[in-house]
Formats: C-alpha cells, structure tokens, sequence
C-alpha cells in the first residue's frame, strides 16, 4: 500500500500548483484523505481534510480562500489546488488516508505518501 503525493515544485508568490494524491495498493475512494504540511525547522501541520464522499471537512486558517481540496472518483486521485502562495507555504506536502474520519491530527492517519516539494520563490 503506497500513497504518492505529486505535483509539487517551484513557484512564485501569487502563483499556483495543483497537487495530487494517488494510491496503490488500496482504493483511495473508499479513504477520507488529509492533506499536510511541514516546513524546515517546524511541525507538520494539517492542511485540509476531505471525506470519501466528496465533501471538504476543513482547512487550516492560513490557507482559506486560497487552497481547494477536491477528489476525482474516477481517477481515484484527491487534489490540493493552491492558489496565491505566499513564501511561507513552503514545506514538503504529505498526503494521509484513513477509513473512519476526517483529522487535522497526523496521528489519526495510518497511510502515508511521501511529499511533494512547494517552494514559493522569487
């Protein structure tokens, strides 16, 4: 069981990414997925959550209004779009699965995906 968090890279601020989360191993539709993040020298932090279903659970305040959280079915994909970064959403970005229920905890989750670099630049 693998989750892949893809998508990351260079950007800069006010610019915008989609990251994915793709699974193998298990059918990450039947999954509420978590998006995380750390950045150098900090913790890693719940980003948003999102449930089986569809439906986005929550997002961290320093990202409001400005990050999505979608899943695509039929690709068995779960997407972070981010839009007007700012230099401090640098961090690697972890993908998390579990089958109960949506957590900004990353001790709720059992499956992880390595991350995906984001580096907001100029």
């Amino acid at each position: 069981v693998q989750l892949q968090a893809s998508g990351g890279g260079l950007v800069q601020p006010g610019g915008s990414l989609r990251l994915s989360c793709t699974a193998s191993g298990l059918t990450l539709n039947y999954y509420h997925v978590g998006w995380f993040r750390q950045a150098p020298g900090k913790e890693r932090e719940g980003v948003s959550c999102v449930y089986n279903s569809g439906k986005p659970v929550y997002y961290v305040e320093s990202v409001k209004g400005r990050f999505t959280i979608s899943r695509d079915g039929a690709k068995n994909t779960v997407y972070l779009q981010i839009d007007s970064l700012k230099p401090e959403d640098t961090a690697v970005y972890y993908c998390a699965a579990q089958r109960y229920y949506c957590s900004s905890r990353t001790q709720a989750y059992d499956k992880w995906g390595q991350g995906t670099q984001v580096t907001v630049s100029s």
